[in-house]
């Protein structure tokens, strides 16, 4: 015994006219929504594994359930008498393949019970036209012109002559008339909503107490997540205000995270950035599960921080710094000195450090073999300022020839030694455009700095330190 496929009477629905699966809520509160739940709850009463053939049929694994409720014919009853107490006529057909279930159930009214073995015989019978259940677009027409009116005439005819007329299709169409699956049953997930909720008697007003409710309504979601071990990828924080607006916020998370406290931390942080405008009376806390996380240290290297004490690390961070002012520095396509873009931090994992791509290996041995050439050569640095630091130079001859500095820390005086100029320039069509000249000069007390002169603005800058 293989399962069993449950299906709306016609009475109550038109098997025929089906045609197929529709979203979720496509009819949600209508009579065939409510006629597709009961369908489904009915199937998840007996099996946990059941699959969704189209809107009013839904086929059931029946594995280990003899030993419960009894025999086949047991089994299709209790089915029946659950759905008829629910106010749903239903058929019900019982086979040791899911393609047989289904044939007869279309084929015959009430219950009927097709033997595990006897599937080719239980559908021979049927007419040929009950193909177009289980197979997509049967050419039904050919069939019936080569004098095929029932199953069992199709999956008498040789496989070879059906292969050679009809091609692959013709196969699976014999197949299938034979009563045999082309894949096993995939059970559907039942849809999971990861969210709680709280009404408030009192509007609250401010972090402090917002914490206690965000707190108490934490702790059963992350037990949730733990449960079917998933993991949040994404926050939501839905605060209904009292003046009927509803300020959320969504908080994409580096790594997936379930823990309770960490996760009220980050709503936390989030809020006290861009709190709400009003007294809150519900909340309501919200996640994108994931699957969670598989960790497996190494011996040989040093361990990453854990993703809940990163998370708050950044929350804090961002809180303090300002949105999009925290993360890591990206290389950015352009010759603009000091050009960067800011990208969410998200370390690699170790199994993912050392991965290149293979056509980088030549380039990787070019650099291998350049820095051993060089490696007699003395080691520069250029330590930039983010910000250059402003400065007057005397000229002697188009060169520099003295350098003033103004700020603490960094020395003036005569150059002794100076190379350049470097010009650069680029973007002249934005508002980022540049276009300077660059020096590097060595001054008489031994310190080297890169200068560079804006020449559409004329004043010179230090742009760095040589070391």
């Amino acid at each position: 015994m293989f399962g069993a496929v449950l299906a709306c009477d016609p009475a109550s629905a038109d098997l025929s006219s089906d045609a197929g699966p529709r979203p979720p809520d496509a009819d949600a509160g209508t009579p065939h929504g409510r006629r597709r739940e009961v369908l489904e709850s009915v199937a998840r009463d007996f099996s946990p594994r059941i699959e969704r053939a189209s809107d009013r049929e839904i086929t059931i694994d029946l594995h280990g359930l003899d030993r419960l409720i009894g025999d086949a014919p047991t089994i299709a009853a209790e089915l029946r008498r659950t759905a008829a107490d629910r106010g749903l006529p239903v058929r019900v057909a019982i086979a040791g393949t899911r393609t047989t279930a289904r044939l007869l159930v279309h084929g015959h009214p009430g219950l009927t019970i097709a033997e595990r073995g006897d599937e080719r015989r239980a559908l021979a019978h049927l007419p040929i036209d009950l193909l177009a259940v289980v197979a997509d677009e049967p050419d039904l027409v050919t069939f019936k012109r080569w004098g095929i009116r029932t199953l069992g005439d199709l999956a008498d005819l040789p496989d070879d002559e059906i292969a050679a007329r009809l091609g692959q299709a013709g196969v699976t169409w014999q197949r299938l008339a034979r009563g045999e699956d082309p894949r096993p049953l995939v059970p559907a997930a039942p849809e999971e909503r990861f969210e709680q909720a709280l009404d408030l008697e009192w509007p609250i007003d401010g972090l402090e107490p917002l914490s206690f409710v965000l707190g108490r309504l934490m702790d059963p979601l992350s037990a949730h997540l733990e449960q079917r071990d998933r993991a949040a990828a994404v926050l939501h924080v839905r605060l209904h205000l009292v003046t009927r607006a509803v300020h959320e916020r969504s908080l994409e998370l580096p790594a997936p995270i379930r823990d309770a406290r960490t996760l009220r931390t980050l709503a936390l942080l989030d809020l006290e950035s861009n709190p709400p405008s009003a007294a809150i009376d519900r909340v309501v806390v919200a996640v994108d599960p994931t699957p969670g996380r598989v960790v497996q240290f190494s011996l040989l290297a040093r361990p990453l921080p854990s993703p809940e004490q990163l998370s708050t690390l950044l929350a804090r961070l961002t809180a303090l710094m300002g949105e999009g002012r925290c993360g890591a520095p990206a290389d950015v396509d352009s010759w603009r000195p000091g050009a960067f873009a800011m990208q969410p931090f998200a370390p690699r994992e170790d199994g993912e450090r050392g991965t290149r791509p293979s056509h980088r290996d030549a380039e990787t041995r070019n650099l291998q073999d350049l820095s051993a050439s060089v490696a007699q050569w003395p080691a520069v640095a250029v330590r930039r300022f983010r910000n250059p630091v402003p400065i007057r130079v005397q000229l002697d001859a188009g060169k520099p020839s003295r350098v003033v500095v103004d700020r603490r820390g960094l020395a003036g005086g005569p150059v002794s030694a100076c190379a350049g100029p470097w010009r650069t320039s680029g973007t002249w069509w934005d508002d980022g455009t540049w276009n300077r000249d660059e020096w590097d000069v060595v001054l008489h007390g031994g310190e080297t700095y890169r200068l560079f002169h804006d020449r559409d603005s004329g004043h010179w800058f230090v742009d760095g330190v040589l070391d």
